[in-house]
């Protein structure tokens, strides 16, 4: 059994209190008055800071205009404009800019509380699939892998939660007043509208949380089982739960990702977003599962585990890099208006994290995993682990960020001290999980097979 020393106590609080305290100063500085970031326009202006930007901005406001919409600052979508200037005076303009600077905050916590939380849920995914596949291989990871999910009830209540209160800092269709000059947006009210957010969240959220109860519930008790009761109904909820899930997963990524662009759509999205959080989840159980091993916890864990732990890793990479291409490639080849202009914000404003991104999603693991040797061997799984959160991380900043400050982002004092609370409470909750119980699922029928398991 797992120890949860006071020292690591500490040092989990100790990051939540830090991420705290910095998240607060950056939201202080984030308002400013409208003088101020007049100022501030003026030197940018006078150093030729953000030319680029502003440059498509306009260009955007041109292309769209005999379509009678312009591109607002605030929070890069297309509203109505009826033949009005995108481009207003310069208290106008400093008023967009404000905005955009006052929803970095709401923005960077909400990527981070995002990030955490797909990876528990991507865990929970593939955990409910070994059972109800009745894999072999893996059994022995199953304590790891609840201890993940343990994570997921608090840390998806805690995104509701900032997505309420962040209200139209990071979700514009929730503002009333640009609702009622949008179209588009007055046309999605049925589906895109406050009450409906929030109790479709719940559902989701419930239904999660429910399969996790329980399947833990009878996990823990086929342990002291004289039969294998506890072990089928696990198999029978798992594959309800997985179809639950595959349908409640898209849903939620429409809401709480794909709806702060209310104007843009995929059909690939919640595959996309399914594809991000199942390897960001084996990602975690592979890097925690090194970690036990090298602490002498978990020794009848083998190179053949870590190896299929890594194919998982370097497949659903794979996965991962084919839909961000195919989405890429549908919307580039029709090249619909509401449809590019998704990407072309992200690639010019954001060409460095984005192309970074990818890089650091596919080629990097692609080359390293691609091996079967490299497969086996702990610091080339946690190198290309590490890589792979980080390269993760990275796309859930770029599906928030350029949607909620446009031009206005970074990696500052907000998205630094975001992670550090959303980390802090991640390693809390998941090894105190650990500690409850023995690290291996010893009543598991399949369990002797998964500890003899060889490749």
């Amino acid at each position: 059994m797992y120890n949860l020393s006071h020292r690591f106590k500490i040092f989990s609080l100790s990051l939540i209190i830090l991420g705290s305290l910095g998240w607060f100063y950056s939201y202080s500085k984030s308002h400013l008055t409208i003088e101020e970031v007049k100022t501030l326009l003026a030197e940018e202006s006078h150093y030729g800071s953000h030319s680029e930007q502003v440059h498509l901005i306009d260009h955007q406001n041109e292309m769209h205009h005999n379509q009678g919409v312009y591109v607002d600052e605030k929070n890069g979508v297309d509203y109505e404009a009826h033949g009005h200037e995108a481009h207003g005076h310069e208290d106008e303009h400093a008023e967009h800019v404000l905005h955009q600077i006052h929803n970095r905050p709401y923005a960077a916590l909400y990527v981070a509380a995002f990030f955490f939380m797909m990876i528990s849920l991507g865990a929970l995914a593939f955990y409910a699939i070994q059972y109800a596949s009745q894999a072999g291989w893996s059994p022995v990871l199953f304590r790891v892998m609840e201890a993940i999910t343990y994570y997921l009830l608090p840390g998806a209540l805690i995104v509701l939660l900032i997505a309420i209160i962040g209200d139209k800092h990071i979700f514009i269709w929730m503002d009333p007043e640009v609702v009622a000059h949008d179209k588009i947006i007055q046309g999605k009210e049925s589906w895109l509208n406050k009450n409906a957010f929030i109790v479709r969240g719940l559902i989701y959220i419930g239904g999660w949380s429910l399969y996790r109860y329980f399947s833990r519930k009878f996990s823990l008790a086929q342990d002291k089982a004289d039969d294998n009761k506890n072990f089928k109904r696990n198999f029978q909820i798992s594959a309800g739960f997985l179809v639950f899930f595959i349908y409640t997963e898209s849903m939620m990524s429409w809401d709480w990702i794909m709806s702060v662009d209310p104007h843009w759509f995929s059909t690939l999205f919640g595959w996309y977003v399914l594809a991000s959080m199942v390897v960001s989840g084996i990602t975690v159980i592979a890097l925690i599962t090194i970690y036990l091993n090298s602490k002498g916890l978990m020794k009848y864990v083998n190179d053949s585990h870590l190896h299929d732990l890594a194919k998982f890793m370097f497949g659903f990479s794979v996965f991962w890099a084919y839909l961000w291409f195919s989405q890429f490639m549908l919307i580039w080849y029709a090249n619909i208006p509401e449809e590019v202009t998704y990407f072309v914000t992200r690639i010019e404003m954001y060409p460095i994290p984005f192309f970074t991104m990818f890089c650091l999603n596919f080629i990097f693991p692609f080359l390293v995993l691609m091996n079967s040797d490299y497969k086996r061997i702990p610091i080339f799984i946690i190198m290309a682990g590490v890589i792979i959160l980080v390269g993760h991380y990275m796309d859930v900043y770029m599906m928030i960020m350029p949607a909620t400050v446009i031009d206005r982002y970074g990696f500052g004092i907000a998205e630094f001290s975001s992670i550090l609370i959303f980390l802090g409470l991640f390693l809390l909750l998941v090894f105190y999980a650990l500690s409850k119980e023995e690290l291996l699922a010893k009543g598991n029928p399949m369990i002797k097979e998964s500890e003899n398991f060889h490749y």
